[in-house]
């Protein structure tokens, strides 16, 4: 008996080794919360797919959502979760849905239009919803909260009816209790989900990037009122900490941005939330917010029951490159020095992972400050001087651009304008300013890490990081100085334009990216529907309810180019002497590219990345898709990724993310590609992975709509047959 035990022993290691099924150290069946669980890890315990029968994968089933706005590139960024057999998600137009997880067959939706008296309606902002948060008493009362415009909403799990006893008949309107006079005009709402600690919804926001942004304080709602339990002040008000980092003593009052907009993780047994901040606006310029500028660009570990302040690290001084931390920390064990460490491992833009540990912010490796350049061609702006610098793990990405960068796979005349072009730009150093003459950003404004963010594999320390590598130009431009003169209609729009349109669309309106031409909208809008347009923004266009009527018919004579408009006397308001009124801005988000709109960077533009957290070393790197522009090029080129990857104890890395539209399985251990297919449009959201019925279940939403793609609106699960 004991030779065949011994056998029978050694078998099933054996086949352990050969599927590469990790041992049930951490259980994580279902898909509860965003990012798979509170700790933000995205890591499954489930094993039935394993490495060895990955690519026997089929569609298991697909669900459309049927309101994919293809003229408007909508997309489908959510990561849905999966509770007692219940798959909740949301569509390109908000809705909110729930679907029987092992079918995909409707069980409801709640549309957002049906609940809001129409005078709010017709001010609906649709952005993108990356996911919900889901609470329970444990009995009969069960709760998904998630925002469409500027509310938060309370439906009922089970019925997809709002609750009416949450705020107003089942909805919350972020603008209420942020501390701020005069804030219901600015632009305000959360693409992120919040994160539910016992009784409390704790909630960040998006906020306009220009002079004119709500505060990104960080507050927490009783789940079952709404009513608010506390808040952080993001920037500090008078008495607090942080404030002697604002040079003008009022900013409070006006400053806004420093929002914790790409959502939390939780370590729920300490009590511990964990927020990371953007920018303070205006992100380009800061001779109106000097100083160090706390709590932007900083990680927070706040008490998640009072929201009082536990610790904090700041990764960016004074920030004028919209260097955003793009996700929460994944919450992490480690071994350093032959003891085991709860730390929280934190991927950025820039490229580095930074870690701490949990509970006093320590760093697990020394960071330094660093000297930078402090030298600005823009009147009134002053730089940090230090920025911090990790001593370990190195960078995960390229921080700068040389010549011998430029893209080879590239005509040799496109080459050398390219190289002409690049000469003529600021390009020594990751922290040269934003300037007139045009600087080259590496890494993007896309990152390094983006908002999909890292997993972790809590079974081998291994932390998974995709990340893009494209370089971007941002060149300032001098906006008009005040002026008694009298103006034109065609010349007070071509001033509000720049100040208020030509960061997204350019000073030629041409638009780049996801960012449209505005040439031809004479064809497309009227006065009437472009004035709404401006009144009430859409999808990523903010509202810019804080321009007068006057502003915005001359915005719109401009645009539209209406000539016997644009011959009137202008008789609005003048330039305002507000302290919002900055001086530059910026002539657009544009990415370093080749007369025939391809990257000037020498691939790879995507990566995926595997760090060991036990050693602070790499294990390995691959490149991530192929670029359909290149079908020749004789290596895969990679492509941006939006969205991030699943890890799961049978050795798998799922991940969707790319241009190319393909859906992927690495080895985990290896990042050998095992497994991919062609999925109905990109998917730049993060899979899920779950069991319904002892059958493991791996879904993604296919919503397209970034970097030129079609957009759709298909969530695919797969799995064995």
């Amino acid at each position: 008996m004991k030779q065949a035990a011994c056998v029978l022993f050694i078998s099933f290691a054996m086949l352990l080794a050969a599927c590469q099924i990790d041992p049930p150290t951490a259980t994580n069946t279902t898909w509860g919360h965003y990012k798979g669980g509170p700790e933000a890890n995205q890591y499954s315990s489930l094993a039935q797919i394993d490495t060895s029968n990955v690519n026997q994968l089929q569609v298991a089933w697909t669900y459309r959502t049927g309101d994919a706005d293809t003229v408007n590139h909508s997309q489908i960024q959510c990561n849905p979760i999966v509770v007692d057999g219940v798959l909740y998600g949301t569509t390109p137009q908000l809705k909110l849905f729930a679907l029987d997880a092992k079918t995909g067959k409707q069980l409801w939706v709640f549309n957002p239009m049906d609940s809001l008296p129409a005078a709010k309606a017709m001010f609906f902002i649709l952005n993108n919803s990356r996911g919900v948060a889901y609470w329970s008493d444990g009995k009969a009362d069960a709760r998904i909260f998630y925002t469409a415009g500027s509310d938060l909403y309370c439906i009922n799990a089970k019925t997809g009816k709002p609750v009416a006893e949450f705020g107003l008949n089942g909805l919350l309107d972020l603008h209420e209790g942020l501390d701020r006079a005069n804030i219901q005009d600015l632009f305000i709402t959360a693409t992120t989900p919040g994160i539910v600690f016992k009784d409390l919804i704790i909630m960040g926001s998006r906020v306009d990037e220009g002079p004119d942004a709500a505060p990104g304080h960080i507050r927490a709602f009783d789940v079952r009122t709404g009513k608010r339990r506390w808040i952080f002040h993001t920037v500090p008000h008078p008495g607090e900490p942080g404030f002697e980092t604002w040079d003008d003593t009022t900013a409070h009052q006006f400053i806004g941005g420093a929002n914790a907009w790409s959502g939390f993780s939780l370590d729920e047994k300490r009590g511990i939330v964990f927020a990371v901040t953007g920018s303070a606006s205006y992100d380009w310029y800061g001779g109106k917010r000097l100083g160090d500028n706390l709590y932007a660009n900083s990680l927070l570990a706040l008490d998640a029951a009072t929201g009082k302040l536990r610790w904090h690290f700041q990764a960016i001084h004074h920030d004028v490159w919209d260097r955003d931390f793009s996700s929460p920390p994944a919450l992490v064990s480690l071994k350093k020095d032959g003891k085991t460490v709860d730390a929280c491992a934190l991927s950025t833009k820039t490229g580095y992972v930074f870690l701490f540990e949990r509970e006093t912010g320590k760093a697990i490796y020394p960071i330094e400050e660093r000297p930078v350049p402090t030298q600005s061609d823009l009147v009134g702006e002053r730089l940090s001087p230090t920025q911090p610098y990790p001593t370990r793990p190195a960078p995960f990405v390229r921080q700068l651009m040389t010549e011998s960068d430029i893209n080879p796979l590239l005509p040799p005349a496109s080459q050398e304008e390219l190289r002409q072009r690049f000469r003529s730009y600021q390009n020594d150093h990751m922290y040269n300013p934003p300037s007139l003459q045009g600087t080259v950003f590496l890494p993007g404004l896309d990152g390094g890490g983006e908002w999909g963010g890292p997993s972790f594999d809590p079974t081998t320390g291994m932390l998974y990081v995709n990340a893009n590598e494209m370089a971007w130009v941002i060149r300032s431009v001098e906006l008009e100085k005040e002026t008694a003169a009298p103006q034109t209609v065609a010349q007070a729009g071509e001033r509000l334009y720049k100040a208020n349109c030509m960061t997204c669309h350019g000073p030629d309106r041409k638009g780049a990216g996801n960012n449209p031409t505005l040439l031809g909208m004479d064809k497309k809008y009227s006065p009437a529907s472009l004035d709404t347009l401006l009144v009430s923004g859409r999808r990523m266009m903010p509202a810019f309810k804080q321009l007068g009527e006057q502003e915005r018919r001359a915005i719109a004579a401009f645009v539209l180019d209406l000539p016997k408009e644009k011959a009137k006397p202008y008789t609005g308001p003048k330039l305002a002497d507000a302290p919002t009124k900055v001086p530059y801005s910026i002539a657009g988000y544009d990415k370093f590219l080749s007369k025939e709109g391809l990257p000037a960077l020498s691939p790879p533009w995507g990566t995926l990345n595997a760090l060991d957290l036990n050693t602070g070393e790499w294990a390995w790197k691959k490149t991530l898709g192929h670029d359909p522009a290149f079908p020749s090029a004789p290596v895969p080129t990679g492509t941006e990724n939006y969205g991030g990857s699943a890890v799961t104890a049978g050795g798998l890395l799922f991940i969707g993310a790319t241009k190319d539209g393909m859906f992927r399985a690495f080895n985990k251990r290896t990042g050998a590609l095992l497994w991919e297919t062609k999925l109905p449009n990109p998917a730049f959201a993060t899979p899920a992975v779950y069991e319904v019925q002892g059958k493991q279940y791996v879904v993604i939403a296919c919503g397209g709509g970034k970097m030129g793609t079609a957009s759709g609106d298909s969530y695919v699960a797969f799995a064995l047959p």
